[in-house]
């Protein structure tokens, strides 16, 4: 799903030097979100001008994005940050040019910070799509009927998106993908799965 056209992004004059232990983004903590979704990781520094690598839980990521205000969390302690640029860098992947940080040493200390959005700040799905944290919850049965348990997790492999199903007793690892996966009726928060011979045994 394509970005939607973002604001120009302000500039900034701030210093990102650092020292033990401070913020790259200045000392100014805001109050925890738990509804907040968290779309991406910070995962490495990317050239000398403060850019980051942030591995995105479920590309394209449109929600980072040139003009979007995002909150960074790591160890408990979270700040607000404004993302000035963004631009997809290979598979998964997205670099980012956040507000405050613009330097390798600012950007170094960032790695393993985790890149969250505001539930409001979302941009809406197409009806054919869906936000990972939509789905949590919602019942999983099979064509034929069989009740699975209820998505507990969403991994991200590579390939393709895995749901983790859980019914108290057994857990079941279901592939997102089309021949598998039959509806979504969000209004029931339910999902129809077709099973390929021996996903379920």
């Amino acid at each position: 799903m394509p970005p939607r056209p973002a604001p120009i992004a302000r500039s900034s004059s701030r210093s990102s030097k650092t020292s033990d232990g401070a913020s790259p983004l200045g000392d100014a903590l805001t109050a925890p979100d738990p509804t907040a979704v968290a779309v991406g990781e910070i995962v490495a520094a990317h050239a000398l001008r403060g850019q980051v690598r942030v591995r995105a839980y479920q590309p394209p990521a449109p929600s980072l994005a040139a003009g979007r205000d995002v909150l960074l969390e790591r160890r408990g302690a979270w700040r607000e940050a404004h993302v000035v640029a963004a631009g997809r860098h290979g598979h998964g992947l997205v670099l980012l040019t956040l507000d405050g940080v613009h330097d390798r040493d600012a950007a170094e200390a960032l790695v393993g910070t985790r890149v969250l959005v505001r539930q409001a700040d979302l941009p809406p799905p197409e009806p054919d799509e869906f936000y990972h944290h939509e789905l949590q919850g919602f019942r999983v049965v099979t064509d034929d009927g069989r009740e699975l348990g209820t998505v507990a997790e969403t991994m991200v492999t590579g390939l393709n998106d895995v749901w983790v199903v859980r019914d108290g007793r057994r857990e079941h690892l279901i592939p997102v993908i089309a021949d598998v996966v039959r509806e979504i009726d969000r209004a029931g928060r339910r999902i129809t799965i077709h099973p390929m011979p021996g996903l379920l045994d």
